[in-house]
C-alpha cells in the first residue's frame, strides 16, 4: 500500500503546519514574516537589487487601506496586513497561474487564511465589506508596483488595475530593501496592530 503523501511543512519556529488541516496553534507571526519576506511578487520580474516581496506588498496594502479608511480599527488594519499571509507557505502565484490551477488553490488559501485569522483574533472569514475595501487597497498597490518597479506604462496599469483615486498614493514610493529589513518591519507592524498601539 502506498504511503500517504506528506501534507505538512516544518517551519523555522519548529511548528508543523498541516496544509490540509491547518490549526491556529501552528501559526507563528515570525514564520509568516520570514516566509513572506522571501516570496517575490511579480514572479521576481521587478527592477532593483532585491526582490519585491509579499511582505513588502502587505505593508504597502495596509498603508493604502489606512489612507482609504482613516477610521479603520487596528483589527481591520491587521486584516489588511495579513491579506496575503497564506502565501508564506503556498507562495505567490500570479493570476493566470491561479486560474490554471483551478478552485483547489482558492480552497487551500481559504483554509490557511482561516487558521491565521483565528490565531490573531480575527474572524475566520473576512467580512465581505472589509474584504472589498482591502481588495481596493490591493489593486492600488498593484498599480503602484506595476508602474514603479514592474515596467508597466501608466495607461496599461490603469486598464488592468484601475487608476488610483487622487491623493491616495501621494508620497508613496517603493524602495526595495533586504528581506531581513522587511521581515522586521512586518513583525513590528503586526505587533503594533495586534496590541492596538
Amino acid at each position: 500500500m502506498a504511503q500517504k503523501p506528506r501534507a505538512w511543512q516544518r517551519m523555522l519556529s519548529g511548528r508543523r503546519l498541516d496544509l490540509l488541516d491547518p490549526t491556529p496553534v501552528d501559526v507563528e507571526i515570525e514564520d509568516i514574516a520570514h516566509g513572506l519576506a522571501f516570496v517575490a511578487r511579480w514572479n521576481g520580474q521587478t527592477k532593483g537589487d532585491f526582490p519585491y516581496s509579499v511582505a513588502e506588498h502587505s505593508i504597502l496594502v495596509e498603508e493604502i487601506f489606512a489612507r482609504l479608511q482613516p477610521a479603520a480599527s487596528p483589527k481591520e488594519r491587521l486584516a489588511a496586513l495579513l491579506h496575503d499571509a497564506p502565501e508564506y507557505v503556498i507562495g505567490d502565484m500570479i493570476s493566470p497561474v491561479k486560474a490554471a490551477v483551478g478552485p483547489g488553490y482558492g480552497a487551500l488559501d481559504d483554509r490557511l487564511a482561516a487558521a491565521i485569522h483565528v490565531r490573531f483574533g480575527l474572524p475566520a472569514e473576512t467580512p465581505k465589506p472589509l474584504k472589498r475595501q482591502i481588495k481596493k487597497a490591493d489593486r492600488i498597490s498593484a498599480w503602484l508596483e506595476a508602474t514603479q518597479i514592474a515596467g508597466f506604462e501608466i495607461a496599461e496599469a490603469d486598464r488592468l488595475f484601475g487608476a488610483p483615486p487622487d491623493g491616495i498614493i501621494s508620497g508613496l514610493r517603493i524602495v526595495l530593501r533586504a528581506p531581513v529589513e522587511v521581515r522586521e518591519e512586518f513583525t513590528r507592524r503586526h505587533h503594533a496592530l495586534l496590541t492596538g498601539s
